[in-house]
Formats: C-alpha cells, structure tokens, sequence
C-alpha cells in the first residue's frame, strides 16, 4: 500500500477518536491517538504531584518521562517506564490535565517529533488538535469534526457512564467548553480548521454516517483507497 496519511482535528467530543477507529479498521491502517499522548504526560505529572499547569515543572518532569507508543491496528498502546497505562488516562482529571500541559510548546514540540515518526514509518490515521495544521501539513486527507457543545457534553456523558462513573452534565458541558478555551486559544499551535481540510458537522450524524463520509473523502483524494 502506498503511504498516506489522514489527519482529523476538532474539539473535544466531536467524535475523533471513534470515527478514526473505525475508519482505520475499514481500511487496514493505523490509527494513532496524539490526544492519549497528551493524557499520559498529564498522567505522569498528577502521579508525581505536579501541576499540569505548572510548566516549569512539567519541563522538568519531561527529562525523565520514558513514552512509549506502540501503534496497533485497533488503536495504540501507551507506555510509561515500561507500564501499560492507556486504560489508566481515560478519567476527567487527566483529560483537563491534557489540555494544560497542551498549552506548553516543549510538549507539543516532544510529543509532535514523535507523532511524525509514526506517520513516516507506518500509513496512519491521526487524530488530535493540530494534526493538519502542525503535526502532518502534508496530510493527503485533512478533516475538521466539530459538533454543538451540547451533543458533545452528551457523548462525553455516555463515554464515561459506560465506565461505571456517575458524572454530572452541567460539569462535562463546562469542562468541554473550558478545554476549547485552552485549545482554540492557546499561543503555540492552537485548534483551527486548515485550510484544506474538510469542515465536518457532525451533531446530527451517526458514528457510521461519519466514518462513511470520511471514507468517501478518502476515496476522492487517495486513489490506492
């Protein structure tokens, strides 16, 4: 298969990471989730008892952070010093810790390095916030999701019911809007379509409705697809 790569962005709770799943099943190919990356980093500070806001110290923090991603065709592993955490970073505290220490260029610099290298050794699809616009501007596909801030509040809802947790709208929808603030406004590498990417709405459509649409987009600009 020739080399390609499909970058998707959009603010939390569109739908990446479940779109991007199953379009990576569909067609055979990677799927890398940067936004775990960024959890794991929030992970190893709130472990260390550091702020993830505080950059001085997350700065300090990332000397000694051993990451390791291990791309897999259902999605990736995440391993710090050897330990399996990428069931461990999926709860609300590390999602906001995410989100802060995404505001800090030394991160985004370190996690985006390796972020390419998976794209030029593996044909991959890329999920985060500044996939087309950073990490992969030369993305042959480069999608935009986005959704109402209340359908995103929802499946945010759903995600984290199905874990067991008891979590309550009014905070999920003001965390939700909170970490657009902290995405779209950041200094370095903020959330924003690319210019040459497709812009998705996706508050009305199914996952499936999605991932066919994407795969309609594939097929228009891959030939190999």
């Amino acid at each position: 298969m020739k080399k390609f790569a499909i970058a998707v962005d959009g603010p939390a709770g569109s739908g990446k990471s479940t779109v991007a799943k199953a379009v990576a099943k569909k067609l055979g190919i990677i799927y890398v989730d940067t936004g775990a990356m960024y959890r794991a980093v929030a992970y190893f500070c709130i472990y260390k008892g550091i702020s993830p806001s505080d950059e001085v110290g997350v700065l300090d923090l990332l000397e000694e952070m051993n990451l390791e991603i291990q791309p897999q065709e259902g999605g990736q592993r995440i391993l710090l010093d050897g330990e399996d955490i990428t069931d461990k970073i999926r709860t609300q505290e590390i999602g906001q810790g995410a989100s802060n220490v995404g505001k800090i260029q030394s991160v985004r610099q370190k996690l985006g390095d390796m972020q390419r290298e998976m794209a030029k050794n593996h044909v991959v699809i890329m999920d985060g916030r500044d996939i087309g616009t950073y990490v992969l501007p030369r993305a042959e596909v480069k999608i935009y999701m986005d959704a109402g801030v209340d359908e995103r509040a929802k499946r945010r809802m759903g995600e984290l019911e199905a874990k067991g947790e008891k979590p309550d709208f009014a905070s999920i929808r003001q965390e939700i809007i909170q970490r657009d603030e902290n995405d779209m406004n950041r200094v370095h590498n903020p959330l924003c379509k690319a210019e040459d990417a497709v812009y998705l709405d996706t508050t009305n459509m199914s996952i499936d409705d999605v991932v066919n649409e994407i795969l309609k987009i594939c097929k228009e600009k891959i030939s190999e697809v």
